[in-house]
């Protein structure tokens, strides 16, 4: 089972974590990435969107 993590600075300025490891809630946010995105999840890589780090575990 896969688990995507996400990491942002909150509205107190704190850095949190979110883990998501249902597997419909991550293709949804799949669905946010151009492909080059994607591909760098797979590979376990993290990626930047704004001001987010995603990393996509296996």
């Amino acid at each position: 089972m896969s688990v995507l993590i996400r990491r942002y600075k909150g509205h107190n300025g704190i850095m949190q974590e979110e883990r998501i490891d249902d597997e419909d809630r991550i293709e949804r946010y799949r669905r946010l990435f151009d492909k080059d995105d994607v591909k760098k999840l797979e590979t376990g890589a993290k990626v930047f969107i704004e001001k987010d780090e995603w990393q996509l575990l296996p």
